[in-house]
């Protein structure tokens, strides 16, 4: 399956948070999308990896994604090395992705960089023919590079290369936050169980705000933002949002 559009995590609801907007933008678009978690988030304090399949599944409803796989790296432990290269370079190859959205280069959490730079690296890589690897029927996979590569923001604020109006998908985009009630506080959750940095009402609230703080930078209600080590090019100035300031 050819996809447009592959959103990559290190951990499950990390695509969520970081680009579940921008998914569900073109998706309305016409484009095939899908996501690939790096890990089972079996770290995690809250929840287990059985509770983080069904909330995943749930959250790939919301965002009506064509495909959701999860390549079942070690959290917390997993490396940016040949192994790890090699498993993310056989899954791009079988998705041919035109545009990878990914974990940020840096973070407060050291899996969201790590994963970052292996997501970059992978991708670049998978664009090497000499770099022999095979499908699940044993056959040889043919070489493949995303036309770009986007890493979406998380915890620490990084200054944005491109900002996405999700105006119209944010109350979906939640949604697809809320599935995993486990992680996130929600009106069915409360707060049972040892608490996190990211289960309190003001985790999401701070969530809340981030979207509107970068919509507010174009002149729109809800925004995502994203950085890019490949400059972005335009064939028209048509391609410009035309937003009302």
């Amino acid at each position: 399956m050819k996809l447009d559009i592959l959103a990559i995590g290190v951990h499950p609801d990390d695509v969520e948070l970081g680009c579940s907007g921008t998914l569900l933008n073109e998706k309305k678009n016409g484009k095939l999308t899908g996501i690939i978690d790096l890990t089972q988030g079996e770290l995690g304090t809250r929840g287990s990896v059985e509770t983080r399949y069904t909330e995943a599944a749930k959250a790939a409803e919301i965002l009506g994604v064509a495909v959701r796989e999860n390549l079942k790296m070690r959290d917390g432990f997993f490396k940016n090395d040949e192994v790890h290269q090699l498993l993310l370079i056989k899954a791009i190859r079988k998705y041919q992705p035109e545009i990878v959205i990914g974990n940020v280069l840096d973070d407060r959490h050291p899996d969201h960089g790590r994963a970052g730079h292996l997501i970059a690296d992978a991708c670049f890589l998978a664009g090497l023919s000499r770099i022999e690897t095979f499908d699940d029927n044993g056959n040889t996979q043919p070489k493949w590079r995303p036309k770009f590569v986007l890493h979406y923001l998380q915890d620490w604020y990084h200054e944005p290369d491109l900002l996405i109006d999700i105006s119209e998908t944010f109350e979906q985009r939640m949604e697809s936050i809320k599935a995993y009630g486990t992680q996130f506080f929600t009106d069915t959750s409360g707060e049972e169980g040892p608490q996190t940095y990211i289960s309190t009402p003001d985790f999401l609230d701070s969530v809340i705000a981030r979207a509107r703080m970068l919509g507010k930078r174009i002149g729109v209600k809800y925004a995502e933002g994203f950085i890019t080590e490949k400059k972005i090019g335009i064939r028209n100035l048509d391609a410009l949002v035309l937003v009302e300031t």
